[in-house]
């Protein structure tokens, strides 16, 4: 299914709602103006196999932004809104876009793009525009809201990255299949098998579009034709009065979340009906089991994890009876891609033994222009890994220990620490740093560097600060260290190879959490 096949039997029903302002979408309005932006992109010259970007924050056209692309057999990046310029260029070059909608909001950093990238020849802004930028509203109004005489399904090309390099963009091959192939969209099976999606449910979403699982999960919505309410802002309060007002029956959530929203004083969180929540998911990043008890004991068993990735080799999940029963489990496989966990030579470790992560029989995938990553997530066998360590206990439930590349899940977001390295070694006072992910009671994980100084007397907490402001100069803020600590060495193999453990070692046995699993 798709959105036009709903606007055709329910034209004036809601397909999305932007909170604030209460601004409502219906059925129609939505496939007209996918309609409208495909024949756009198709006059542009855009064919299928060809790659644009969405880098907006949200709003109403993001859903249409990424509606007309899947519908013309094209790849589509979405970027977060808060990279920088250096980041956001790198992202549209790599991944080829041909073309750009953006926002009024986001014209800093769009204005910087103005001459570069030549092969980026449609840009469109919403919300007002700039040097270099058509009006979105005024072009696309434009453009017939007839479909396309060929519309196909398109694939999202979402950028992830380990420890090393630059992101890269998890790409998966284009079935050149029309619109609306049944089982094309896997997250709308594991939608209505596991959580009850239904053409009644009210979806909130209260995370950034940009990331996988809520532009995933919200377009599954529009596919089985319930309504979805997407939060500009993610707020506690805010979060429990749309619960409310709309009688929302899913939402999807990292437990980040959860913190905050049980941070809430009691009065608060009673002032809300949420009775009308039938399931709530999350995922994304660790969450603390005496966090997850408590959302259980107070919206009851409505709580559902899963573990998965943008990659979409493997999936597994749990209710909140299978979780209490396997307390700190992340799920089990639901059949599909098989679940395998492999010493570091590829064998099979026993029940409850660490290893790496793999799936067997999932669908294949590759990190665009970069071949050595791709490689590096396949076997021989191609049974395949996100790079995480974990163990199995007797009934085959996983249970996380560890990334295997250090990658910081910090409220939900993967931040990767060579880029913060790459940005704070280019001080002048900077002779070596090490950055990793610390315990911390909301985020799940925070970002610490650790620097060796050029000069050793120049430790302080002057330079703690502008090595912040350095580091934020140049990334986006969530990647950058909340904190610095100086050491007079940082432990170093004789290859030159850093002990980035035995640092973080350190820090979580401090907080005395767990230290991460060797292997």
């Amino acid at each position: 299914m798709h959105p036009g096949a709903h606007a055709a039997v329910a034209p004036d029903r809601t397909a999305v709602v932007v909170e604030p302002p209460g601004t409502a979408v219906s059925y129609s309005d939505l496939d007209a103006g996918a309609n409208r932006l495909a024949n756009l992109l198709a006059a542009r010259g855009l064919k299928p196999g060809d790659s644009m970007a969405v880098w907006l924050e949200n709003t109403p056209e993001y859903l249409e932004a990424v509606w007309a692309p899947q519908r013309s057999g094209l790849y589509y990046t979405p970027i977060s809104s808060r990279l920088t310029a250096g980041e956001v260029a790198y992202i549209l070059e790599d991944c080829g876009a041909q073309a750009l909608i953006t926002s009024y909001g986001r014209r800093s950093v769009a204005e910087t793009l103005a001459g570069r990238l030549p092969g980026l020849h449609t840009r469109l802004m919403t919300g007002g525009t700039i040097d270099g930028f058509e009006p979105y509203e005024e072009v696309v109004a434009a453009q017939p809201t007839t479909p396309l005489a060929q519309m196909l399904e398109g694939r999202s090309m979402l950028y992830s990255s380990g420890t090393t390099g630059r992101p890269k963009g998890v790409k998966r091959t284009l079935d050149r299949v029309p619109l609306g192939t049944k089982g094309f969209d896997s997250v709308l099976g594991l939608g209505t098998t596991l959580y009850g999606y239904s053409d009644d449910m009210v979806l909130l979403s209260p995370a950034p579009l940009y990331h996988t699982a809520p532009l995933w999960f919200t377009m599954a919505v529009q596919r089985i034709g319930g309504t979805s309410v997407v939060m500009e802002h993610f707020d506690p309060e805010d979060f429990l009065a749309l619960v409310e007002r709309h009688r929302v029956t899913h939402t999807l959530v990292v437990p980040t979340m959860f913190v905050r929203l049980l941070k809430l004083p009691d009065e608060v969180r009673r002032r809300y009906d949420v009775s009308s929540l039938r399931v709530c998911i999350h995922g994304a990043a660790p969450c603390p089991a005496e966090v997850k008890q408590r959302m259980i004991d107070w919206w009851g068993p409505v709580v559902h994890e899963y573990y998965g990735g943008t990659e979409g080799n493997g999936f597994v999940a749990c209710n909140s009876a299978e979780w209490l029963a396997h307390r700190g489990t992340v799920g089990r496989s639901l059949g599909g891609p098989v679940l395998r966990i492999l010493d570091d030579g590829g064998e099979e470790v026993p029940v409850g033994q660490i290893g790496n992560v793999y799936f067997e029989g999932g669908p294949d995938f590759e990190y665009h222009n970069d071949p050595e990553k791709t490689l590096a997530a396949h076997d021989p066998r191609g049974w395949t890994t996100l790079g995480d360590l974990g163990y199995v206990d007797d009934d085959g439930y996983l249970y996380l220990t560890d990334r295997r590349a250090y990658t910081i899940i910090s409220g939900g977001v993967n931040v990767y620490p060579q880029e913060a390295e790459d940005v704070l070694v280019s001080h002048p006072a900077v002779l070596d740093v090490a950055v990793f992910g610390v315990p911390h009671e909301e985020l799940g994980e925070q970002v610490k560097a650790v620097v060796q100084l050029v000069d050793p007397a120049a430790a302080g907490p002057d330079l703690e600060a502008e090595l912040i402001a350095w580091c934020r100069r140049r990334l986006a803020s969530y990647k950058c260290p909340r904190s610095v600590d100086f050491e007079e060495e940082l432990p170093r193999q004789p290859t030159g190879k850093l002990y980035k453990r035995l640092l973080k070692d350190r820090y979580w046995q401090a907080a005395g959490a767990p230290g991460p699993a060797s292997g």
